[in-house]
């Protein structure tokens, strides 16, 4: 006989991030920031004529740009939250945007490779004082950003999701090292990497502009450069292979797993197949098939997986063989 529930009937299919709203917010105000100092750049190295400060007005609106992926993906999941054409709800497309500005890092960090080599086999004279004072302004920029951006990231808030739950009253707690990861907002990481990367570079090239203005190392400014581009694209990477694995599909958390292989089979029944996943920031989906000789159903394992917190969408096949063998686990 068999019995397949899916305990997600009836409640709503919103698996955003619990600060969804708030991190919004605060990616326009940064986007606003980013935005006000590209255009001060352009308009001040075009008015005095300065191609330094052009560039690095014109380098800043790629980050604005990703920045505004970013918002863009926030904005569209919240609205689209409800669509039931999104069979588990739009809780992905921050991974999918944060992939996406992934690659637009490591594209970021080929050119500046790229500028960084053909400076070291070309060097061109450089105004020191009006370059450490763009990178400097570039510097504070970034700093402000990235403030804003992590600035109260853990404090929790409330959200309207409602699971209708039958182990509501059961005491939950994440199980499992990577249980941290499961709240992860990888949308709102894409963002802080872009601003804390040129962060990171405009340290690197001042150093390197102080350097070569005080010794006459030319080659420290396209060196630290490239140093840069170096810590950008391992960032870039990270990103890329945590939203990648997310986006397709791939085991949220192997020791949950396991743990949850163990709680249903520690007193003889048998999972015949389980499929964990990430629905959103601090949710994961469960697929979940046992095989038993007893007489449950359905609802015994929701309630028995009830301390599993993380687990907004679960469904249970509950497949029960009276010719089947049970082996109390917990004994060997």
């Amino acid at each position: 006989m068999r019995s397949i529930e899916n305990v997600s009937i009836g409640h709503s299919h919103v698996f955003l991030g619990r600060d969804h709203e708030r991190n919004e917010r605060k990616i326009w105000i940064v986007i606003a920031l980013c935005a006000a100092m590209m255009l001060a750049e352009i308009v001040g190295g075009a008015v005095f004529g300065s191609l330094a400060l052009i560039a690095d007005g014109l380098h800043m609106s790629t980050h604005a740009g990703a920045l505004l992926l970013a918002a863009l993906a926030y904005t569209y999941s919240r609205k689209h939250a409800e669509d039931p054409s999104f069979t588990f709800g739009t809780g992905k497309v921050g991974d999918l945007a944060g992939y996406t500005s992934a690659i637009v890092l490591a594209m970021i960090a080929v050119l500046i490779a790229y500028e960084s080599f053909e400076r070291l086999l070309h060097p061109i004279s450089i105004d020191f004082n009006q370059a450490i004072l763009i990178a400097t302004l570039g510097l504070v920029v970034n700093i402000a950003s990235a403030w804003l951006l992590s600035a109260d990231h853990g404090h929790a808030h409330s959200h309207s999701h409602d699971h209708h739950h039958a182990h509501e009253n059961h005491t939950k707690h994440d199980h499992g090292l990577g249980s941290n990861a499961h709240h992860r907002d990888n949308n709102m990481r894409a963002a802080f990497i872009h601003v804390v990367a040129d962060a990171a570079v405009s340290v690197l090239v001042i150093a390197g502009l102080l350097l070569a203005r005080g010794f006459g190392w030319i080659f420290m400014d396209p060196l630290a450069a490239l140093i840069g581009a170096a810590v950008i694209a391992n960032w870039s990477w990270g990103l890329i292979r945590d939203t990648g694995t997310i986006l397709l599909d791939r085991c949220a958390d192997a020791q949950m797993e396991q743990q949850v292989r163990r709680l249903i089979e520690k007193d003889g029944d048998r999972v015949a197949d389980l499929h964990l996943w990430r629905l959103g920031p601090g949710h994961l989906g469960l697929i979940l098939s046992v095989i038993t000789g007893k007489s449950r159903d359905s609802h015994f394992y929701r309630n028995l997986l009830g301390q599993f917190q993380a687990m907004s969408h679960l469904t249970v096949e509950v497949d029960i063989d009276t010719g089947f063998s049970h082996v109390d686990r917990s004994k060997q």
